[in-house]
């Protein structure tokens, strides 16, 4: 049996899965914020909720909003903060009586759809978070990838590529939280989007709004999302140069936005050198349930499943 936990910032969430996928058990339970100690029990007692449930004993994946360093041991880049400088991994393995696997949360969006996803079987496969914030993974042949710095897939803080001059002056005005200007997260992020529509109308609305008042016909809405696929585009089209993934997964939740599926595809091949691309994108199969079901499946199912 496979336990993937995903340690989220207001809530942590255990899940456990079969070697064939299927879900055995799953729950979630608030995260103390602010309090490592307390942090690690909570992972620990829905461990303990999820074997008691079940009747076995599992290996132990974890998603968290940051990533170990492979150079110190301990958490870096953690939006939970109280994260950031702990050997987390560690300790965990400590309070379990096993080795703990960690990998940050859009690597496991990645790898939970490349092994039984929207990209099950691909080798190479580019996963995106476009939620509140915008992060990415890479899995390859369905095991995550997270590089010599543990920064792989770290695409929301380069810089938005072949920006026009509206670009330009938007990256001065709304600088990222890393303390860089002109981030792709600041503008195709779901919390991006938002902000330029606030800009093109001085309405403040959801993304979900925005997208109620494109299938309105609000010439601005139209506008707005037109903007943001274009970027969007690019975005990726940066990452095909570089990577070539054979597919392209969309989570979070401007993935929701059904029109990009059809737009994205021709709008990419405008920015890829050569013109070429017939990469699938796609929308992430699991949905919310990526991110812990990819941190279960960082123990791969042609590996023993606890050590």
């Amino acid at each position: 049996m496979r336990i993937g936990i995903d340690l989220g910032g207001t809530k942590t969430e255990v899940i456990a899965l079969a070697n064939s996928g299927e879900q055995l058990y799953r729950h979630r339970l608030p995260t103390p914020r602010d309090d490592y100690r307390a942090t690690l029990e909570v992972i620990a007692r829905l461990v303990a909720m999820a074997e008691q449930a079940t009747g076995q004993r599992g290996s132990i994946g974890i998603g968290i909003p940051g990533a170990r360093s492979p150079l110190t041991g301990v958490i870096k880049n953690a939006n939970s903060t109280w994260l950031n400088g702990q050997p987390l991994d560690r300790d965990l393995a400590q309070r379990l009586q096993r080795e703990v696997r960690l990998a940050n949360d859009a690597n496991c969006l990645a790898v939970s759809e490349a092994v039984d996803g929207a990209a099950a079987g691909a080798r190479i496969v580019f996963a995106v978070i476009i939620g509140t914030g915008c992060g990415a993974g890479v899995a390859i042949n369905g095991c995550c990838h997270a590089g010599s710095n543990g920064t792989a897939g770290e695409w929301g803080h380069n810089p938005l590529p072949w920006m026009d001059d509206d670009e330009l002056r938007y990256r001065a005005e709304v600088p990222c939280y890393c303390g860089k200007q002109g981030c792709i997260e600041t503008f195709i992020s779901g919390t991006g989007f938002a902000t330029d529509y606030l800009r093109l109308s001085g309405i403040s609305l959801s993304g979900a709004e925005i997208m109620q008042r494109v299938a309105q016909g609000d010439n601005v809405a139209e506008l707005a999302i037109a903007r943001y696929e274009q970027r969007l585009a690019k975005s990726l089209a940066q990452v095909v140069n570089i990577l070539d993934p054979d597919v392209i997964v969309l989570g979070g939740g401007m993935s929701n936005v059904g029109r990009l599926y059809q737009t994205l595809p021709n709008l990419i091949r405008q920015w890829v050198f050569g013109g070429e691309f017939e990469t699938p994108v796609r929308q992430a199969l699991h949905g919310d349930s990526s991110g812990v079901r990819g941190a279960a499946w960082l123990w791969p199912v042609n590996e023993p499943a606890e050590r």
